[in-house]
């Protein structure tokens, strides 16, 4: 029989955050793969455990993912560890899963600490939906991009960020979503952990003036639904209502369908819409 994948969260500072059942499958599989066998090690020495452990990262998640299917298929038992929090959420995790599903391999997944749900819950912003967009790419083009998407995002956005490159990042957010509430979450479940309610403008006005340490999640409220339709609204202001017809006319909407269209985009009634095209035909 083949050997099964196990992806085991461990803490993201707190040893005391990870769970009993990580540190007894830990102990029990034949093999740990993690992210920094360094940072990993102290972590197993803290706690005891001998497991044997290799290294398993962006670098080499392809080679090394083909050796670590091949010793499942063969019967071993394997735990993927990452640095820090849940393997597969912002890590080369998601590349093995995969791998392991294709190969017909079994995965379980042991939840424990994410920085990404802690910052969430902590951030005292809306929780029932959010997107999370981890590191931003370093392509600018690419990234602007993802930002552009992010400006009409009703959900609220969870950005990881490097102190050293928090600054610039702020600076992006202010010019393309504007000022809005944030909450920047540091050093989660350690000493220092803080958590700063204000808005992109005041965190940015801050962070000139103090030097950012710490790994950060940013917590960023989503854009209300109400400004969309009010800046959508004011877009369609800008063509006639016959344009605004024509568009969806040629979409392959019929009259009524397009005028009912054309309605709520300008929020107005179907029957103004109505009226004004039979009085500009009459006229």
């Amino acid at each position: 029989m083949s050997g099964k994948l196990y992806l085991c969260a461990t803490p993201i500072g707190n040893l005391e955050d990870i769970t009993l059942r990580v540190l007894r499958t830990l102990k029990e599989v034949d093999l740990i793969a993690a992210e920094d066998t360094r940072n990993s090690i102290r972590l197993l020495n803290h706690f005891e455990i001998r497991t044997p452990m290799t290294s398993y990262h962006e670098y080499n998640k392809i080679d090394k993912g083909r050796i670590l299917v091949e010793k499942m298929l063969e019967g071993q038992n394997i735990a993927l560890i990452t640095d820090a929090g849940t393997p597969g959420i912002s890590d080369p995790g998601e590349e093995l899963t995969a791998m392991c599903y294709d190969a017909g391999i079994e995965v379980t997944s042991l939840p424990g600490p994410a920085a990404c749900v802690t910052a969430l819950t902590l951030s005292g912003l809306p929780t029932r939906r959010f997107a999370f967009e981890a590191f931003l790419p370093p392509d600018k083009k690419e990234r602007k991009a993802i930002l552009e998407e992010l400006r009409s995002e009703t959900r609220t956005i969870l950005i990881y960020e490097a102190p050293h490159r928090l600054v610039r990042t702020l600076e992006e957010l202010l010019e393309i979503l504007g000022d809005r509430r944030i909450t920047l979450c540091r050093e989660l479940t350690k000493k220092h952990e803080t958590a700063f309610r204000t808005t992109i403008r005041g965190l940015l006005d801050f962070y000139r003036e103090e030097k950012p340490l710490g790994e950060c999640v940013m917590v960023i409220e989503g854009k209300k639904r109400e400004e969309i339709r009010r800046e959508e609204q004011a877009s369609w202001e800008e063509i006639s209502i016959e344009e605004h017809m024509d568009r969806y006319l040629e979409e392959g909407n019929s009259q009524k369908e397009s005028m009912k269209l054309v309605a709520r985009d300008r929020g107005v009634s179907k029957r103004d819409i109505y009226q004004y095209l039979l009085e500009h035909k009459n006229g």
